[in-house]
This record gives structure tokens, sequence and C-alpha cells, in this order.
């Protein structure tokens, strides 16, 4: 069975290491937020102007003036600071950023993604992600492996504009696990009950299977 928007945080989130100062973007990474796992301490950024994000807050302790970049209601955790624009796009563009998580249209074989046009719709620009994709020291990709036509998002080139050029590093999408490298999908875990047929069927970029290929764990 695929994974739902949540099971994909979840499982990112136990790429999360501790000291790591993280950039979420808006739709599925900001989720990973919930999934922290314990006995680690993680700095999470959000190119708003906002360092020590926390989780979603309950109902009775929503703060309209607290949002992430995806403009959504979000907690401080204690110590948590605020700054504008132009100092948090200096972290990232420093490379302080240690993880990046993004979500996306299309991912090629050797790395690029293409995530802010979206066909037949009028799109401002792809905001901070050219910057995110740039300079993060990693890069993990949330996505659904196909697009509602039911079409692979994993591409052996991507036909939408691009926002960052051999950037990825990881993809975790609704079917499984891949590193992304030497031109192909690595396919590392495949999502409780997916085969790797079916992942092989829906993947239209280079894969590489080695070996039993594990379920993962959330």
């Amino acid at each position: 069975m695929a994974l739902d928007k949540y099971g994909i945080a979840k499982r990112i989130a136990q790429e999360l290491q501790d000291g790591f100062y993280v950039n979420l973007g808006i739709g599925i990474p900001t989720l990973v937020a919930n999934y922290i796992p314990e006995g680690i301490s993680v700095m999470f950024q959000s190119e708003n102007g906002m360092l020590g994000m926390g989780p979603y807050p309950h109902e009775s302790a929503i703060d309209a003036d607290l949002i992430n970049a995806g403009k959504e209601t979000v907690t401080v955790l204690p110590g948590g600071v605020f700054f504008d624009s132009a100092e948090s796009f200096g972290m990232i563009r420093a490379g302080k950023v240690d993880l990046t998580v993004l979500g996306a249209m299309e991912v090629a074989e050797n790395g690029d993604i293409a995530n802010w046009k979206i066909p037949g719709k009028m799109v401002k620009g792809m905001g901070g992600a050219m910057d995110l994709v740039a300079s993060a020291k990693n890069i993990i990709v949330a996505m659904q492996h196909t697009n509602p036509k039911g079409e692979s998002k994993l591409l052996p080139k991507c036909s939408l504009p691009l926002t960052g050029v051999g950037c990825v590093k990881k993809i975790v999408s609704d079917l499984g696990v891949f590193d992304v490298k030497n031109g192909a999908f690595y396919l590392l875990e495949r999502a409780p009950g997916v085969t790797v047929e079916e992942i092989q069927a829906k993947t239209a970029g280079k894969l590489i299977v080695e070996g039993d290929i594990p379920e993962m764990h959330l």
C-alpha cells in the first residue's frame, strides 16, 4: 500500500541527525517537524525568517502571527529567533543549512529538479527554492511517485522548467526510498505492501535494483 503524505514525512524524519539545521519546503515537507526522532535535537529554519520552528500547534494554542513559509500556523521552540528575509537567505546562501526537504513535480535521473512551474496555472516564480537547492549540503525530495494521470515523476529528463541542476541526493515517494546518483535512481526501500515490480512499472527513469529490497519501517 502506497504511503500517504504523513507516511512520507515520517520516513523522511528518520534522515534527521542530531544538531542538524533543516529547511522544510511547503506541502508534505512541513509535516516532518511533527515526527522528530526521540533523543535528537534539530533546528528547523523557515525561509520567511524563523529559526527554531516547532510542530503544528493544537487548536487552543494557534497564534496567527507565527507562520511558516507556506503561511501555515506553527509553534516556536524555546530559544527560537526571528529575523528578516535577507538574513534568512544569507544563512541559506552561506551554506548553513545541513538539509533541505522540498516537494517536486519532476526529478530527473541525474538529480535535476523541477518543482515550481505547475502546467496550466499562473505561478509567480520559484521563490526561495532556487537558493535552497543551490546551497544546502543535502537535498531530499518528498513527492508522489506519479502525477494525477498516473505518469511517472521520476524521469530520464525533466520536461518542466528546472529549479536546480544535479542537486537531489535522495527521494522519498509514496512507493519507496531512492538514492539519486550515477545517473540513476537506486531503490533502497519500498513502502509496506508495495512490490519492486510496481515501482519498476511506475518509474520512467533508469532504476537500479540491487539485491533484496526491504520494506521501510515507520
